[in-house]
């Protein structure tokens, strides 16, 4: 039994108010396996990267439990590089620049090792590539996740509502909701999704916390107030690591575990935030993350006194 990741592991050069820096580790599979692995000791990616990409990070994965078996390095090819700068409001940001290297073909290759997956996280990557991933994977996970982006539905929307079909989770963005759904309100919005196959919907509202919906119900989860976000790239990859992360580690599916689900990856995701790339996830303690949860536990615990 294993969790397997599917995504970027890649080069960004981020801004923000904050600072900036040159080139440093990211990419959605780099963030949701390193969040994950703070609840789940058999996380596995698959990405690709060039022989540009440093053995010390794959190492880095390795020392937090992430099997790197099926992390293709093509040799004589660069790693996917993204740059991008943030506004003053840190949730809006230009992308300065986009090189998609050995990305342009990746072609996933899911090791023999990694049939036993239980639990599927997909990264942002082409709907063509996250349903290559699922037909490759001899047996269906108990339970997929599904991250996509407003690109996917601008230029690819007849692949990506195929690939929505075959998921059990699907995690976005409040705008992206409101595009793939063409609804306004969250959620009538959310309505509409579940009808498209998914039997749960995360909607994400950055600072404003996050939305499940499944069967009629709904949950509302914080956000915890910050004093300073440094970069928040990466922070919705790291919500869905721990997300699925923790789900794997109770390994059981329902309403009240998606609801834990969610404020375990809210607090990993509020780690991220705190420094540039994946500095902080690199160096969490388990008494940190534990007292993390606690405080989102608090900001919305309480008792109706009449």
């Amino acid at each position: 039994m294993s969790l397997l990741v599917i995504g970027t592991v890649a080069f960004d050069a981020i801004e923000t108010p904050f600072g900036k820096t040159d080139k440093i580790v990211g990419g959605a599979a780099t963030y949701a396996s390193l969040a994950a692995s703070y609840f789940y000791d058999k996380v596995k990616i698959v990405a690709v990267v060039g022989d540009d990409f440093p053995e010390s990070e794959i190492k880095n994965l390795n020392n937090h439990n992430v099997d790197t078996e099926g992390l293709q390095i093509k040799q004589g090819e660069k790693s996917f590089f993204w740059a991008g700068k943030y506004h003053n409001d840190m949730n809006s940001r230009d992308t300065l620049v986009t090189e998609l290297n050995v990305l342009a073909d990746f072609d996933p290759i899911i090791p023999e090792s990694y049939q036993d997956c239980e639990y599927l996280m997909l990264g942002n990557l082409t709907p063509q590539i996250q349903q290559t991933v699922i037909k490759r994977l001899k047996n269906r996970p108990k339970l997929i996740v599904m991250d996509t982006m407003n690109f996917w539905m601008d230029i690819a929307m007849d692949d990506l509502l195929e690939t929505i079909k075959m998921v059990d989770v699907l995690a976005i963005n409040d705008s992206e909701a409101r595009q793939l759904s063409g609804e306004y309100s969250l959620v009538k919005a959310a309505r509409k999704i579940a009808a498209m196959g998914p039997k749960y919907l995360i909607i994400k509202k950055g600072e404003h916390g996050a939305l499940l919906f499944s069967e009629g119900k709904i949950f509302s989860a914080p956000a915890l107030p910050l004093a300073d976000v440094f970069d928040p790239t990466g922070a919705g990859d790291t919500f869905a690591g721990g997300f699925i992360g923790y789900l794997a580690k109770v390994g059981t599916i329902n309403f009240n575990n998606m609801k834990n689900a969610i404020i375990y990856g809210s607090a990993l995701a509020s780690f991220c935030v705190e420094k540039f790339g994946t500095e902080r996830l690199t160096s969490l303690t388990p008494a940190e993350v534990s007292a993390r949860i606690q405080e989102f536990v608090s900001l919305s615990q309480f008792a109706i006194i009449e």
